[in-house]
């Protein structure tokens, strides 16, 4: 019972301090409306018209000039506050924009390498990075490659002079042996020829 009240306790205090508030609001008798509505009630009649006193007309004169004159210098206090709004907008959409360009600026930063003193986008970057690694992949392989092929015929030019020396060797070894043999023989027949002389 006690929270029910505690909690319509503060609803109650505002309601009746909105409704207070309406009352002395309608019932202000300084209002223009009210003073006019005072003085026609208060006037005398005469036939169709009223007559209002001099006096009362002054008045109301003058309350509506004070009035017109506090109008006006409201509204030249609002002016002011809408210029110095205005400016104040304008500054802050001139710093609004400033920071949406430094953002954006952040963003190509974030999103960008710098490379070979030109800004790029980290995709670009990726792209050119990747495509120099295969380009230099293909051309190790295509080294490696020539590299075995080249090696595999050096191989089979020695192979092949190997045996070419070896092939060389045994006729150079059979040209000296026939060689001997014909010395020998030669000496042979040389020596027969002397004996028999």
């Amino acid at each position: 019972m006690k929270r029910k009240l505690a909690a319509l306790l503060p609803i109650l205090f505002i309601v009746l301090s909105l409704t207070a508030q309406e009352e002395t609001q309608e019932s202000n008798p300084n209002s223009l409306e009210s003073q006019f509505v005072n003085v026609i009630d208060k006037s005398n009649s005469y036939q169709e018209f009223k007559v209002i006193s001099k006096a009362k007309l002054h008045l109301l004169r003058k309350n509506i000039l004070d009035s017109v004159a506090a109008l006006e210098t409201t509204i030249e206090t609002i002016q002011t506050e809408i210029e110095s709004q205005k400016e104040q907008i304008a500054s802050l959409s001139q710093d609004l924009k400033a920071t949406q360009e430094s953002l954006l600026l952040s963003k190509e930063k974030e999103d960008g390498i710098e490379f070979f003193g030109m800004f790029t986008k980290k995709s670009t970057y990726n792209a050119i990075m990747w495509g120099i690694i295969l380009f230099l992949l293909a051309g190790m392989m295509f080294f490696v490659y020539r590299y075995k092929s080249s090696n595999a015929l050096t191989k089979a030019a020695r192979k092949k002079l190997d045996e070419v020396e070896l092939d060389f060797d045994i006729h150079r070894q059979k040209s000296l042996e026939e060689l001997q043999q014909l010395g020998r023989k030669l000496q042979d027949e040389i020596n027969k020829n002397r004996k028999a002389q």
